[in-house]
């Protein structure tokens, strides 16, 4: 089957305003000089034309002079710039002009030299005075046509329903793309944990799909659910999985495709959407990053209170409680920022749920690895509950992202299947960065300085009751950091007093092991400094953990404090925190220096060993140290209750 040839206008235009430019570049220059038949005449009586051109149906001339005689006539020019090119004058005469017999007797009085060279012709080429009078429309109304094909394409000319073809003259209505189950291949069966979230919207699937089953009773459809969660934690894909679970139309659309830098578009766009939905009822509509329209009114910073996304964010509303009972209209939206959302926007009868994504745990991770290990050639035998251990924290997009450069790692060793080891040196690279062994040069000096900064984070985490167990340990610069301490940390849900402590003592591990090496701190802690300060801030200002300050909280869970410009405590209560944070750090720093101190001989060991092999792991560890230590109520328990 033959290819239709796809020509492209672009290329076309270029020329075009390349050509234009050539024209006005060869038509540059001083033009030829209007002068009248008398002075004609007297210039060809002095020999100083060199030739005539004279044009019999149209009595106009033009005049070519004798170099060395040009100069003569500068007054009649402008500015008295010569021109640089021929011809030099312009003259015409009246329709009674004989051209032969009067140009035929000037020369004749003339001796052979001086003569001017006489060329009569009859204009043929009347189009050029046509295309004058045509070229510049055609090239306006070429390029107005340009302008408003990109316009349409930016402002959703093309693509969704309503969209049509109708350029700017369609701008006002919804670029949303409609979706069905032959169109999305996604199911429930492709995303693995989530599993409050899947019940929550299978339950909405089954309200579209058997309404009489809720209607019976007395029930009414809910009109909107929120999906919250941090970024990549599946809260797109399970709207995916909705459309190609429910056999009903399937709306798609950015919040971001509101906005517009018209007035009353992100309005009418809203309005179209919905009247779209309402036409194909019963139907989903799917609102991505909910939150670059739905942002709390009043709070754009930089906006006036007339603001295009209020005026947006106003038309949802009205829209969403401007619905039937049961009309079979359903609004799905998702966002990671639920807390800067209007409130009327999260109002029963709106969003009537909100349902969290969260990060997967342990059973949920290893299930998430399942579907994207499905396709890769792993090793026999290959452990996948080791990748879900190993890999706490991690969103599915996160473990979607370490599969596929393990995989990449393999392809660069030239292996036939993709191993443990693999997959470990893609953790290693994401969480901390490409490696930089060739390409770093460290002194000495400093590399030991680096050995014993990451060997005092590893023992005080070692030996500390409540702090992560240490995974491994490198040397090896990653990114920004010229040596990386890994721990596994517990998946908690409450964190105590003594587990922050612990922690705070880990982080600040690092600064005090230099300070005994080397006898004065260095720069290589700015990181721990920062997430120490931060969580010691935490525990005075969040969770009411300083006797002094009190069981007091000045955290904002909604966000709208940042907004305003006093504080919600006075100077006196800010510098007793400020004093608390500074105490309690300071008990941080004894705590560490005297638990280092005390086991200065093992630690010193373990920088030998990370200076000798520079990777070390939890084993070689507890071959100086000892078992890791436990807290005292994880000590007892039996291996079942474990």
């Amino acid at each position: 089957m033959a290819k239709k040839l796809k020509i492209n206008l672009s290329w076309f235009y270029i020329l075009l305003i390349f050509g234009i430019g050539w024209m006005l570049m060869n038509n540059s220059g001083t033009p030829p000089a209007k002068i009248e038949w008398a002075q004609v005449r007297q210039m060809i009586l002095d020999g100083d034309v060199k030739e005539v051109q004279f044009v019999r149906n149209d009595y106009k001339g033009s005049l070519t002079m004798r170099p060395e005689a040009l100069g003569k006539y500068a007054d009649l020019f402008p500015g008295a710039q010569l021109p640089s090119k021929s011809p030099h004058f312009t003259f015409m005469v009246s329709d009674k002009f004989d051209a032969e017999r009067d140009f035929g007797e000037l020369n004749a009085t003339l001796p052979e030299a001086s003569r001017a060279k006489i060329v009569l012709v009859n204009d043929q080429k009347m189009w050029r005075n046509i295309l004058d009078w045509i070229l510049w429309p055609v090239l306006l109304i070429l390029m107005w046509v340009w302008m408003f094909r990109g316009m349409s394409g930016m402002m959703g000319g093309k693509g969704g329903p309503g969209a049509g073809q109708g350029g700017i003259f369609n701008v006002g209505k919804a670029n949303g793309k409609l979706a069905d189950k032959n169109t999305v291949k996604v199911t429930f069966k492709d995303v693995a944990g989530l599993y409050g979230a899947k019940e929550e919207v299978m339950e909405i699937v089954d309200f579209l799909k058997n309404p009489r089953k809720y209607t019976a009773l007395g029930g009414k459809i809910p009109k909107g659910a929120l999906l919250v969660g941090p970024p990549g934690t599946g809260k797109t894909l399970l709207a995916k999985a909705v459309a190609g679970e429910a056999d009903v139309p399937f709306f798609s659309i950015s919040g971001s495709d509101f906005v517009e830098m018209f007035v009353g578009v992100g309005a009418s766009r809203v309005r179209d959407l919905f009247a779209q939905a309402k036409e194909k009822a019963p139907c989903i509509v799917f609102i991505d990053e909910i939150d670059a329209v739905g942002r709390a009114r009043g709070k754009n910073v930089g906006w006036s209170s007339n603001d295009e996304r209020e005026n947006t964010l106003n038309q949802l509303l009205t829209e969403m409680d401007g619905f039937g009972t049961n009309s079979g209209v359903i609004v799905l939206a998702a966002t990671n920022r639920a807390d800067i959302l209007d409130k009327a926007l999260m109002r029963a009868g709106r969003f009537d749920r909100q349902i969290h994504v969260e990060l997967p745990e342990l059973k949920e991770r290893e299930e998430i690895f399942k579907v994207h290990l499905r396709d890769l050639k792993l090793e026999p035998g290959f452990d996948i509950g080791f990748l879900a251990k190993h890999t706490p924290g991690f969103s599915g997009a996160d473990i979607a992202n370490v599969c596929n450069e393990a995989a990449l790692t393999a392809a660069r060793r030239n292996k036939q299947f993709i191993d443990r080891q693999d997959f470990l040196d893609a953790v290693d690279r994401i969480v901390g960065g490409l490696e930089r062994k060739e390409s770093t040069i460290m002194t000495p000096a400093e590399k030991r300085t680096t050995a014993y900064h990451e060997a005092g984070h590893a023992v005080v985490g070692w030996l500390l009751p409540y702090a992560d167990p240490v995974f491994k340990v490198s040397l090896i610069p990653r990114g920004q950091a010229l040596g990386l301490t890994w721990s596994l940390p517990s998946e908690r849900k409450i964190l105590s007093k003594s587990w922050m402590m612990d922690e705070m003592c880990t982080l600040i591990g690092g600064r005090v092991a230099e300070e005994i090496i080397n006898g004065e701190p260095a720069s290589g802690a700015l990181n721990d400094l920062e997430r120490l300060t931060r969580m010691a801030y935490s525990m005075v200002q969040y969770y009411g953990m300083s006797e002094k300050v009190g069981e007091i909280s000045f955290y904002d869970s909604t966000g709208a404090r940042g907004y305003e410009m006093t504080k919600p405590y006075s100077e006196k209560t800010a510098e007793l925190m400020d004093s608390e944070v500074k105490a309690l750090v300071s008990k941080v720093h004894s705590i560490t220096k005297d638990l280092l101190l005390k086991h200065r001989d093992a630690f010193e060991k373990i920088a030998s060993m990370l200076l000798e092999k520079e990777v070390i792991f939890a084993d070689d560890i507890e071959a100086i140290l000892g078992p890791k230590v436990k807290p005292a109520d994880e000590q007892n328990n039996t291996p079942e209750d474990e």
